[in-house]
């Protein structure tokens, strides 16, 4: 693989806003509301702080977890309340809806029986269902499904999904039967979907393949009436993958392979921060040692011959790793946090990037079996559960 820079390409080396938070911890994830944006801390405050867009002063701090912050969303319509609220989830085995008015927890979700370390979470589209992934205790890593109008317990519990902690939870965008489809990973290797509204987890589990390494993180690629591959993960060793809509692995990569040095410009991506997915694109932010950040793209994932392209770099805002980006698009700002406990609004990337509708290309066969089809179909043929080894 090779890495160009784009002919758009630029540096930004002067932050809009820059603060660092009150507890002098890490920043580990960023979310925007309507009227500011929220900041996770890690220990030993554990708290989350929202700061006015415009200036990045603290304009109220949430109690946040009693044990580490480990997700941070944003959901539209939450147990039908038709506003946008922050949900968090911890190791204190609880998922808190926060009333950003009054800075208070508005709905509460904890686990029956014993308490278990949440590492994951995510809602619905319609605000109707919450998922959360725990920690491995014993044998068992579960994913509990909560009806946030009835947060006392959860609705369902499925046990068998995944053998080890459960690292990130997506429900896929999209109206009708997508609402609750769920992507899942693990530390255990393994991508998961499956259908949230099902009792009964040996049918619940759609389809699984198995990347044979840890997952740290993952996400929706595609709309759902899309072609080729729909979901994307990383995984502790900052190697990249594509899967298809029943989950077999469409490619495999290390993204710390494609590099460039020139005369003008030298980048070697150390770890993925995290990727955004836009309307028309999907993009890369990559991170390297020295805490500079690069957003990168490829004109075909799919292909290992099609050349990665650097379309901007924001370097000395930071010092070390970067943990948490933020492109607010309706802005064109990104904001970033890391472990100096630094958080830097920047300009956003040029227009010629944020118009590129050709920025992500993974045309390929249709796939195999639409979930629509399926959930209609599923009581007249068996369901493929493909669960490697």
């Amino acid at each position: 693989m090779s890495l160009v820079a784009s002919d758009s390409f630029a540096t930004l080396s002067e932050t809009s806003k820059s603060t660092t938070v009150p507890s002098g911890s890490y920043v580990l994830s960023l979310a925007s509301l309507p009227s500011c944006y929220a900041a996770s801390t890690s220990a030993p405050s554990n708290t989350i702080h929202l700061y006015d867009k415009s200036d990045l002063r603290v304009s109220s701090t949430l109690g946040g977890h009693e044990a580490g912050i480990t997700t941070l969303r944003v959901a539209d319509n939450i147990a039908g309340n038709n506003t946008q609220a922050l949900v968090s989830c911890g190791r204190d085995a609880a998922v808190k809806v926060w009333d950003e008015r009054t800075g208070s927890t508005a709905i509460q979700m904890r686990s029956a029986g014993r308490p278990r370390a949440l590492l994951s979470c995510d809602v619905s589209s319609d605000g109707l269902t919450v998922a959360a992934g725990t920690d491995l205790q014993g044998e068992d890593a579960l994913i509990q499904y909560w009806d946030p109008r009835f947060p006392a317990a959860p609705r369902r519990t499925h046990s068998m999904t995944h053998s080890d902690d459960i690292t990130a939870l997506h429900f896929r965008p999209g109206p009708g039967a997508y609402k609750n489809l769920l992507l899942s990973v693990s530390s255990d290797g393994l991508v998961s979907t499956s259908n949230a509204d099902e009792e009964d987890e040996d049918e619940a589990v759609l389809h699984v393949g198995n990347w044979g390494c840890s997952i740290a993180q993952a996400g929706w690629l595609a709309e759902p009436n899309g072609q080729g591959p729909v979901a994307w993960a990383s995984s502790d060793m900052e190697t990249f993958s594509l899967w298809s809509n029943e989950m077999d692995l469409v490619r495999d990569l290390d993204i710390r392979s494609p590099s460039i040095h020139s005369p003008h410009l030298t980048w070697v991506t150390d770890y993925l921060i995290g990727c955004h997915r836009s309307s028309n694109a999907f993009h890369f932010f990559a991170g390297s040692n020295e805490g500079d950040i690069a957003l990168i793209n490829s004109s075909d994932l799919t292909s290992s011959v099609a050349p990665w392209r650097v379309d901007a770099v924001w370097s000395t805002g930071h010092v070390g790793v970067v943990r948490a980006h933020l492109w607010d698009e309706r802005n064109n700002v990104l904001l970033t946090g890391g472990e100096d406990s630094k958080l830097n609004l920047w300009p956003g990337p040029p227009a010629e990037v944020r118009n590129e509708d050709d920025a992500m290309n993974v045309d390929s066969p249709p796939r195999k079996r639409d979930y629509d089809v399926e959930m209609e179909d599923r009581s007249n043929r068996g369901l493929k559960r493909a669960r490697s080894d």
